[in-house]
């Protein structure tokens, strides 16, 4: 199935390509937070803390709905066996060739330079294994989720084209207001925790399966978000809704922040605390869609090669930045003793070596086809 391509808006591209990215200081700024990572610095800093608390309650949620958004406006140029394999080689690919050559070293180079996961052969099979599932798949998994609701968006996106415009009121969705997007989204955060909160209490070790929680947990939480990408595609009115500046959900995203940091810090994990989560992050992601896409419409919705080139690069970059900023922690943070100016250093090293290493991949062949996930031009 082949549609005319409207004029591309070019802050998607911006907004998705600074969302990738934005995994850099997210996880330079965790060595320098009071969250126990890999790699730590000595003392932890309070300003990197609520920053990387601040990407971490947000930044996914709002890359899903544009992920969600381009997934339909591919869905509807292509059969649906065309489009399946298309999405999924796009992601599969550099998701499967991102283990052997990424995050395998990775899990050797933390067996023998720290003790993220103590001693190795004290651990029984199961262990071991999950262990591995979780350092070979944890830094992955935006790729794997992605895959399981590209497969799930076969029956979902047909039923939005072909079933959903029967509703009552308006069929284009055009009465849709923040309060009733709102409302969904915390019924949605309270069936997760009350589901969570269930195996808690009758298969509590599901919670700790690396599989399980990436491939079930994480796919619930994050399919109402790519759902509504789909939505915004096709019902502008959803669309216009996300880019026209909303001063309640700016407020509404910083009343959410302050109550993600007090339940980091005064919740506990076998209290509610991953279920008041759930409803903090389904909310502040839902509104800071309206304050990323407003501000991205307004500022960022111009063609720019320079951001093209970000557009191709951000995946690469977050793909080989995890173990550059490990490497970072292991060996450099150590001898750098203001945890600003060494979060700063951080910055510019890795992204340095992660823009040369991507400029050398695009002349491989091979590497350029596994990370991209698209043949090499003739």
């Amino acid at each position: 199935m082949h549609t005319q391509t409207p004029q591309r808006e070019y802050f998607f591209d911006s907004i998705r390509a600074w969302l990738m990215l934005l995994g850099v200081p997210f996880h330079i700024s965790l060595i320098y937070s009071s969250h126990v990572w890999s790699a730590n610095s000595a003392e932890p800093s309070v300003w990197l803390t609520v920053l990387n608390d601040f990407i971490h309650a947000f930044r996914m949620q709002v890359f899903f709905v544009i992920s969600g958004y381009f997934s339909y406006m591919l869905f509807l140029r292509y059969q649906p066996l065309v489009w399946l394999k298309l999405r999924v080689e796009r992601v599969g690919i550099p998701l499967l060739a991102a283990i052997p050559l990424i995050t395998l070293p990775q899990f050797f180079m933390l067996k023998a330079w720290t003790n993220s996961f103590g001693d190795w052969q004290t651990l029984s099979l199961y262990q071991q294994y999950n262990t591995l599932v979780w350092y070979l798949i944890s830094h992955l998994w935006f790729l794997l989720v992605l895959v399981i609701l590209t497969t799930l968006g076969i029956g979902l996106f047909a039923w939005l084209r072909d079933l959903a415009p029967r509703r009552k009121g308006n069929t284009d969705y055009s009465d849709l207001t923040w309060g009733k997007l709102t409302l969904v989204f915390l019924l949605f955060s309270v069936l997760w925790g009350a589901l969570r909160r269930l195996i808690f209490i009758f298969q509590p070790n599901l919670l700790i399966d690396g599989l399980f929680s990436i491939a079930v947990m994480q796919t619930l939480f994050y399919l109402p978000f790519f759902f509504l990408g789909a939505m915004s595609w096709k019902y502008p009115a959803i669309k216009s809704l996300f880019v026209k500046i909303n001063p309640l959900m700016l407020l509404g995203s910083l009343v959410a922040f302050l109550a993600y940091l007090a339940n980091q810090r005064y919740s506990s994990g076998d209290g509610w605390l991953y279920e008041i989560d759930a409803v903090i992050t389904l909310l502040m992601g839902l509104w800071m869609v309206n304050v990323v896409f407003a501000f991205g419409h307004r500022f960022l919705n111009a063609h720019s090669a320079r951001v093209t080139y970000l557009v191709n690069a951000s995946l690469f970059i977050y793909l080989v930045h995890h173990p550059l900023t490990l490497l970072y922690g292991i060996f450099i943070t150590p001898h750098i003793s203001n945890n600003t100016l060494g979060f700063f250093f951080g910055l510019a090293l890795v992204f340095g070596i992660a823009f040369v290493l991507y400029e050398i991949h695009l002349r491989i062949p091979v590497l350029k086809f596994l990370f991209s996930g698209k043949p090499a031009n003739r």
